[in-house]
């Protein structure tokens, strides 16, 4: 019962977020939710206020007003700090990965261990193979391969497994197809999907209908810093979702009115 309990209350909540920029009001009364071992895409137009409703879930930007609940009970999340506490990871489009690095290292950066004064290399190896495992990734041949020897796709998975890696409970990805070959893109996407079904709460950022319908389980839909819709994915069509996008409404779904949204 207690699994059942855990599906049904989100793991993160962030309930009437208002976030403004000087005289720019960015974020709305934004309610959004994400679940344990499911898929939430977040998707809009450039400037619909994504970028900012991540950093604010991320501790890098605070809200205004609002509130912010992790698995049910309230929070506050001020810092990167705050956040990767409770379990939040964010996987940015620029990955962070430092090129001269192997994977080990790059999983491990401003983490190590150590053991005594030295870094515990055997320890963080074997714990960075683990994660791969657990992930099922085979397209990566050594975790002492450098970042810069890794395809673009490869690069991806090691930016998620060492999100994955500090336990995390919710697990933001921005962007993680954009620039992929088609082959690539495939790789990215069975891992997100091995993501959710491993038990994080996955939030994806795409302007990618075909990735989106592909592997989200709920799709948020934001307009100039409202929430448009939040459906299931079987719920709406890829028409829909773009008029969603680009309107704020589709038929009788989305903003009562777009005058409202101004």
């Amino acid at each position: 019962m207690a699994d059942v309990a855990d599906e049904k209350t989100p793991v993160l909540r962030l309930a009437g977020v208002n976030k403004s920029f000087g005289a720019v009001k960015v974020l709305h009364d934004v309610d959004f939710a994400v679940y344990r071992g499911k898929v939430t895409a977040l998707v809009g137009d450039n400037g619909a206020g994504k970028s900012t409703l991540i950093k604010c879930i991320a501790g890098i930007h605070p809200i205004d007003s609002g509130q912010f609940y992790f698995e049910g009970r309230p929070v506050s999340i001020s810092t990167p700090r705050d956040a990767a506490a409770l379990g939040i990871e964010v996987v940015y489009q620029d990955l962070a990965l430092a090129d001269n690095l192997d994977i080990v290292q790059n999983m491990f950066l401003g983490r190590e261990r150590r053991r005594g004064l030295v870094l515990d290399e055997a320890s963080m190896e074997e714990s960075a193979r683990q994660t791969l495992s657990k992930l099922s990734v085979r397209t990566v041949k050594s975790v002492r391969q450098l970042v810069s020897s890794l395809s673009g796709g490869q690069r991806q998975t090691v930016a998620i497994a060492k999100a994955v890696l500090w336990e995390s409970k919710v697990v933001i990805l921005d962007e993680p197809t954009a620039a992929l070959g088609v082959a690539q893109t495939r790789q990215v996407l069975e891992l997100v999907r091995r993501l959710a079904d491993t038990g994080h709460a996955v939030v994806l950022i795409s302007h990618n209908m075909n990735d989106v319908f592909e592997v989200a389980d709920r799709i948020t839909a934001l307009y100039l810093g409202r929430v448009a819709a939040d459906v299931a994915r079987e719920e709406v069509t890829s028409t829909q979702v773009v008029e969603l996008i680009t309107a704020g409404r589709s038929g009788d779904l989305g903003l009562a009115s777009t005058a409202e949204s101004m």
